[in-house]
């Protein structure tokens, strides 16, 4: 009895639930369809979201937080990279331009040189330096050119500037140039502007020519332009040696000495030009008076040249062609004609 009552009097609430659940479910379908046609709870709707956001932006900050933190991490990552790579470009651009500037630099000594070259207007050699040797007690250039190139002991090198030295050694496959610097080397020398004869000697400094033993009477001044004589026959003349930049007494205080600056660039280029209209053994020829015939050989007494070329009361005897040309500064009396 007690189970049959405890199960009749439950059933009333279970009816009220039941009732309750199908209104709810009424009410939801009837709101729906009033939404649905007549859209009445779409501002309702919105207020409520309004109302949500703060808690969704709660919600999504753990997110977003961690979004934020790898983005972060990537982008550094990146910019390192970006970095990395910039730097690269940048020294490759570097490294480019200066070859860029090496070789403006060279083309403008080539430039240099051609226009001497043509401004000489004889024939010409070019040649690459191989090895520079510029200690004080030995001013040298090993050019990458030799006997079996045509070079002969003795040529004259120049380059844009000027006068720059002579061939003294020969291999079949380099040369050795003594730079006028050398403290063994001399050049005959006169000043442009007046003419006066000097000799320039090598000091060991490249950047630096001497002029010993000037007369205080000589007509000298800063700022001369300094070019070879021709005399000697060893270098022609008129090629730039240097430019007055100072005049000291010597040690004794009896002479002048005169501080040229090189016309030539000793130190820079890495070609020189070496003149090739000299004779071999480096001197230029003397010209070849007219043959004169003799009535009598046997009474022409041989006579040797005057050796500055000036006349001094003594007969010459004439060259022929088919004689070696004479160093001027060492002639040489030549042997009489058999009878």
């Amino acid at each position: 009895m007690s189970s049959y009552s405890a199960s009749s009097a439950a059933r009333p609430g279970e009816v009220a639930g039941t009732l309750r659940l199908l209104g709810l479910l009424l009410l939801a379908v009837v709101l729906m369809v009033l939404d649905h046609r007549g859209g009445w709870l779409v501002q309702v709707r919105q207020h409520g979201e309004t109302m949500m956001q703060p808690l969704w932006w709660l919600a999504a900050m753990p997110g977003r937080m961690g979004e934020s933190i790898r983005q972060g991490a990537v982008s550094r990552e990146q910019l390192i990279e970006d970095n990395r790579n910039l730097r690269n470009a940048l020294l490759l651009s570097g490294a480019r331009v200066a070859r860029l500037q090496a070789t403006v630099a060279e083309n403008t000594r080539m430039r240099a040189l051609l226009d001497a070259a043509q401004a000489v207007g004889e024939d010409v050699q070019l040649v690459p330096i191989l090895d520079v040797d510029m200690d004080p007690t030995r001013q040298r250039l090993l050019l990458a050119a030799g006997s079996s190139h045509g070079i002969e002991s003795g040529q004259p090198v120049i380059d844009a500037g000027g006068l720059l030295g002579q061939v003294i050694s020969l291999t079949p496959t380099t040369a050795t140039v003594l730079l006028l610097t050398d403290p063994d080397h001399a050049v005959p020398v006169t000043v442009a502007r007046t003419g006066a004869r000097l000799i320039a000697q090598g000091s060991g400094r490249v950047d630096q020519l001497e002029v010993p033993n000037v007369p205080f009477s000589a007509d000298l001044e800063v700022g001369d332009e300094i070019v070879s004589s021709g005399l000697g026959g060893r270098f022609p003349p008129g090629f730039s040696v240097g430019r007055v930049i100072e005049l000291r007494s010597d040690e004794g205080r009896a002479f002048l000495v005169a501080v040229l600056a090189p016309a030539a660039h000793l130190d820079r280029g890495r070609e020189v030009l070496l003149l090739r209209n000299v004779a071999r053994g480096g001197v230029l020829p003397i010209p070849v008076s007219p043959v004169v015939p003799l009535a009598d050989p046997a009474q022409a007494a041989p006579a040797a040249p005057a050796a500055d070329g000036e006349g001094d009361g003594r007969t010459t005897l004439p060259i022929t062609p088919e004689q070696s040309p004479v160093d001027s500064r060492e002639h040489r009396q030549p042997s009489e004609p058999s009878p």
